[in-house]
């Protein structure tokens, strides 16, 4: 395996650490554009919420393409980020009005921390060109994560048609799956807005007497 992060924990028993992984890092080692978010951020999402304390799952696209913006969580961003990201700021908006939830800041590893894994579908991007990585492989790693998370019942919170196209790397299971518009201006009130995505989960979470997630962490 090639440069593997100390945090990963059982996610490096994933195959795409070896199949995968060391072709990636070649990949961003020689590209001389500046690749976000910083190298040692690149897997926070795995390295906050490991596989056996994964409860949800809320699948992003890539990383902020605005330096200083990601650390490595999907919709998450630096706590000192202002405005908000457009799409995270909609979600803002949305917790609201479903559980009377006002967040301060952009980050979101309160929630990761409970088991809430906020994983992209690419997890590094060119500062300033969004989808810059896409086709670089990143894919693999997220087919992986949705087959082990769905080994046991998970809320699985797809945003938008791109996330709901790997519905089918979920495995059969006693799982709640959540599909609407994705949060982004483009889209947010064809469906989005009105969805009260988190008061179901914790609805779900609550039916199986699970530990609600405190959105406000």
């Amino acid at each position: 395996m090639t440069n593997l992060p100390d945090g990963l924990g059982a996610w490096s028993s994933l195959p795409f650490f070896s199949s995968h992984w060391p072709g990636i890092a070649t990949a961003i080692a020689t590209d001389d554009r500046d690749i976000l978010p910083p190298a040692h951020q690149r897997f926070a999402a795995l390295e906050l919420t490991q596989p056996q304390e994964t409860r949800v799952v809320i699948l992003g696209q890539d990383p902020y393409p605005t330096p200083g913006h990601a650390h490595g969580l999907a919709f998450s961003a630096e706590p000192q980020v202002r405005p908000l990201p457009r799409s995270l700021s909609n979600i803002y908006k949305e917790l609201q009005a479903d559980l009377d939830v006002n967040r301060p800041t952009a980050d979101l590893r309160g929630w990761a921390c409970q088991g809430v894994l906020l994983l992209n579908t690419a997890l590094s991007v060119p500062a300033g060109e969004a989808n810059g990585h896409k086709h670089l492989g990143w894919k693999h790693l997220v087919h992986q994560v949705l087959a082990l998370t769905s080994e046991k019942p998970t809320a699985y919170i797809l945003w938008g048609n791109s996330a709901q196209k790997l519905e089918n790397h979920i495995k059969p299971g006693d799982h709640l799956i959540l599909k609407t518009a994705h949060p982004s201006p483009l889209s947010a009130r064809r469906g989005f807005f009105g969805s009260r995505p988190f008061s179901k989960v914790n609805n779900w979470l609550a039916a199986r007497g699970e530990t609600a997630i405190d959105w406000n962490a």
